[in-house]
């Protein structure tokens, strides 16, 4: 049965159907020797090529990895792009991250090579639970905290209610947990309370924690996380 490309290379471990579109519209796809066009349908008897590689058609076995990002590091695996996840962890299989954590940021980035899985992740709809602890570089009132809960205005919109605690003992660090990713959004909202990020860490994903894993480094996901991961996402 023929499927939408994006779908087919997103089912196949290749990236999300988001990077998929964009690697056709960048003329990186070709189905049998003719350059591919969004909403191109495809099945197993077509010949597909990102960037001149055969993409199979079996879909790989499921790899989720828990990376510890450090600060400088991007979140994209594009080979052209410098201090990409990639050229930093020396792996050359295809796995991308799901989602985003801008590059002055630090801490859990998930890696994957099922688009399906990372768009159910990444979705702001689903409502998935990122966690972060910020530091900033002035005392935070508690009139900063509760707008940052009730939702702020940045990039032409409300940002949706998040939880919003502060670190104890400290006046300048708190922890939030936001259900959707806006571009730099913890820094924009911080940035309209006159706030400045000092130091941003992503601490967890749903319910996979950071923990003690060393900055630079991955971890395959237990299996009772992956359990839960695919139970957290089977009717997404």
């Amino acid at each position: 049965m023929k499927t939408r490309l994006n779908k087919y290379l997103a089912d196949r471990g290749v990236c999300s159907r988001r990077e998929a579109d964009r690697l056709i519209e960048a003329g990186d796809v070709v189905v049998n020797g003719q350059l591919a066009g969004l909403g191109v349908q495809v099945d197993e008897n077509d010949e597909v090529r990102v960037k001149g590689a055969i993409v199979t058609a079996a879909a790989p076995k499921l790899l989720v990895l828990a990376f510890h990002k450090p600060v400088g590091i991007i979140s994209s695996v594009d080979p052209t792009k410098r201090d990409n996840i990639l050229s930093f962890l020396g792996r050359t299989d295809h796995i991308f991250a799901i989602g985003r954590l801008d590059v002055a940021s630090s801490g859990l980035l998930l890696l994957t090579n099922d688009g399906r899985l990372s768009e159910k992740i990444t979705q702001p709809k689903y409502e998935h639970e990122k966690e972060y602890v910020v530091t900033v570089d002035k005392d935070i009132s508690d009139a900063a905290l509760q707008q940052m809960r009730d939702g702020m205005m940045i990039l032409g919109s409300m940002t949706k209610p998040a939880k919003v605690t502060r670190v104890p003992g400290r006046t300048r660090s708190f922890h939030i947990i936001l259900t959707e990713g806006r571009n730099r959004q913890i820094r924009r909202m911080c940035e309209q309370l006159g706030l400045n990020v000092i130091k941003l860490v992503r601490v967890r994903v749903m319910h996979i924690l950071l923990g003690d894993l060393p900055e630079g480094a991955t971890r395959p996901l237990t299996q009772s996380e992956t359990d839960e991961l695919l139970r957290n996402t089977s009717e997404s």
